[in-house]
């Protein structure tokens, strides 16, 4: 069986911005009504430039993930994915514990680099080099695992020192709400999945691709001696899913050949129509793969 995701990227539909919330509530109601395994937002603060106007709406991600679990009571909940730059790791901790409590252990904690330099120069967010920004994310996923432990002791790193990381609450999901790394770096990305990840994130380009990728991240989990069965491969898919529903389904039979368990779609035009034709048309068939 493959489950489907539904990524919400896009809040410009239906318009007004008093419909925001509503459209939001109701595509996920939707979706977690038609069987849709997990539903997860961006973490960016203007639009993507090259998807739409950077001045296109956008909400910050955590507190609509806080929302939707106000709203959902059984889809995992995650943002596709935490940009490393946005927010102090002991922060970060604490807000992706506070989301898994309010929403029942529902939480997996999506991250990885970041990327959106417009964005960061806006909003005065640290531009840092590449290797900086992987070297950050590396000691925030350590500094995320010590507060989701019995160890409230300091860290000490090169970039981030925490006197105490105590966190009370701790996540209902134990040991700690699942870590997807996002992106399909084979140098230091799938490394970092092969380390810490109990997911990865690859963008469906192909499923030729895909199958690279996964042979690169088999070989860290070698180097790293993690088991390579135990990671969960997701896929996002691109283009207009909806479109040829066949060809989409052999697409995901494809992935699933290659040990993908979850495939992710992106609502195009009315998110609500688009996740009822989902639920309708891709939720029943992708349960009869495998």
């Amino acid at each position: 069986m493959v489950d489907l995701g539904v990524h919400y990227w896009s809040f410009s539909s239906p318009g007004p911005t008093a419909q925001i919330a509503p459209t939001l509530a109701r595509t996920a109601q939707v979706a977690e009504a038609g069987g849709v395994a997990s539903f997860t937002v961006m973490d960016h603060f203007f639009q993507m430039d090259g998807m739409a106007p950077a001045e296109e709406p956008m909400l910050e991600g955590y507190s609509t993930l806080g929302f939707l679990a106000g709203v959902t009571s059984r889809m995992t909940l995650g943002l596709l994915v935490t940009g490393v730059m946005y927010r102090h790791p002991g922060i970060l901790a604490k807000t992706v514990a506070t989301v898994d409590v309010l929403s029942g252990g529902r939480t997996r904690f999506g991250i990885g680099a970041s990327w959106y330099e417009r964005e960061q120069r806006g909003l005065g967010v640290p531009v840092v080099p590449v290797a900086e920004r992987f070297e950050r994310l590396e000691e925030t996923l350590q500094i995320c695992l010590q507060m989701w432990s019995d160890d409230d002791g300091p860290y000490a790193g090169t970039h981030y020192q925490l006197a105490e990381t105590l966190s009370s609450p701790q996540p209902l999901t134990r040991p700690h709400p699942p870590i997807l790394v996002g992106g399909g770096g084979e140098k230091k990305t799938l490394l970092l999945v092969a380390r810490y990840g109990d997911a990865c994130n690859l963008f469906g380009t192909s499923p030729e691709e895909v199958a690279h990728k996964l042979d690169v991240l088999r070989a860290h989990c070698d180097t790293e001696g993690r088991d390579y069965d135990a990671i969960t491969k997701t896929v996002l898919l691109g283009g207009p899913v909806l479109a040829d529903v066949d060809a989409t389904l052999a697409a995901a039979e494809r992935y699933a050949a290659l040990g993908v368990t979850e495939v992710q779609v992106t609502p195009t035009g009315d998110p609500v129509a688009f996740t009822e034709q989902v639920v309708a048309d891709l939720v029943p068939r992708l349960r009869s793969i495998g």
